[in-house]
């Protein structure tokens, strides 16, 4: 029953609600965060690539001053834009809505610091799950202060870039996920925050899901359906046709039969060994495999034969488990290592 004791006691559990939540969050913010940053992992297989970049460390170099160059002007525009907007509704800038900002900031430097560092002590495969756990964190932190939806957003967030590792998804479709999370997620929050008011769990349930759907099943579906459509689907030529110098067109299925012998051509080098010569493997494929070649190169995209395309750059299947040196009196020195090459990744 609706009685105007009832209607008092909801605006006293309001005011008490808004006082809890003090912070509020401009949905310019949100916009001035997601959009630059989606379009950076967007892009980032277009920029600054090792073709235009070949040098290790310059290259990172390159990538933490693009990311701090983006980070610093997003900040600086945003504390403007902020600052401008509460000045004109005449509210305060409470000390805690400063120190959380603080926190985003910390978070979003710790994820541009933790990118560089992969250049150099490896971990790439990594760097989408960090920025969207950085990113979840400091959505969680935020909301703690401010909207109730950006609790659960975070907590979203952070699940998607831990259970991307979990699930082992192909890089290219981490880097298209975080770019639909930044880009499309966070612009999308914006538009769903409601100035902290509470709502009920199965709203709220709703809501995530919806967020869900657009972040992350509709990316990873999109992902897939264009890069399938961009397939060809024709016979496979044999491995002794293709060497004859057989040409059906511009692109060509070349079927690779088990046993045949694949040399690897190793590179090592740093301030510890050196070599004029690159070390040559001679392996021997198990199984027979089907390679995609458009304009007379690889794509990357293989199969077994009967089973769908997987493109090699989408696929973790290269790993070095472990690497040792011993030195003996019979051998000498010696390093030998452990190399995993899988096509389907356990």
């Amino acid at each position: 029953m609706n009685t105007p004791a009832a209607q008092q006691l909801s605006a006293i559990h309001a005011m008490l609600s808004a006082g809890h939540r003090n912070l509020r969050v401009e949905r310019h913010s949100l916009l001035l965060w997601g959009i630059p940053a989606g379009l950076l992992f967007a892009l980032s297989e277009s920029i600054l690539t090792p073709a235009q970049i070949p040098d290790v460390t310059q290259r990172a170099l390159a990538w933490l001053a693009l990311l701090a160059a983006v980070l610093i002007a997003t900040a600086t525009v945003d504390w403007r834009w902020t600052r401008s907007v509460k000045e004109t509704r005449d509210e305060a800038w409470s000390f805690i809505h400063r120190q959380v900002l603080k926190v985003w900031w910390l978070m979003m430097g710790l994820a541009a610091l933790a990118t560089f560092a992969t250049f150099f002590y490896g971990g790439g495969y990594m760097v989408c799950a960090v920025w969207l756990v950085f990113l979840g964190l400091s959505l969680y932190v935020h909301g703690l202060f401010s909207e109730e939806l950006l609790e659960w957003a975070g907590l979203l967030t952070m699940l998607i870039g831990i259970s991307s590792l979990f699930a082992k998804l192909p890089f290219e479709t981490m880097r298209w996920v975080a770019a639909a999370v930044f880009g499309i997620g966070l612009p999308l929050l914006a538009a769903m925050l409601d100035r902290g008011r509470h709502r009920p769990s199965y709203v709220r349930l709703l809501q995530m899901l919806g967020w869900l759907g657009a972040v992350l099943i509709v990316p990873i579906w999109l992902e897939q359906r264009t890069h399938e459509q961009a397939l060809p689907e024709m016979a496979a030529q044999p491995l002794s046709e293709f060497l004859s110098g057989t040409r059906y067109g511009a692109e060509t299925i070349v079927a690779l039969p088990a046993g045949t012998r694949v040399p690897v051509e190793i590179e090592i080098g740093g301030d510890l060994f050196s070599s004029d010569e690159k070390a040559v493997l001679s392996l021997t494929l198990a199984h027979p495999i089907e390679v995609l070649l458009r304009d007379g190169k690889l794509t990357g995209d293989t199969r077994f034969p009967g089973e769908s395309w997987k493109q090699s750059r989408q696929t973790r299947w290269i790993s070095i488990p472990w690497v040792k040196a011993e030195l003996t009196p019979e051998r000498g020195p010696l390093v030998t290592s452990n190399l995993i090459v899988q096509l389907r990744p356990k």
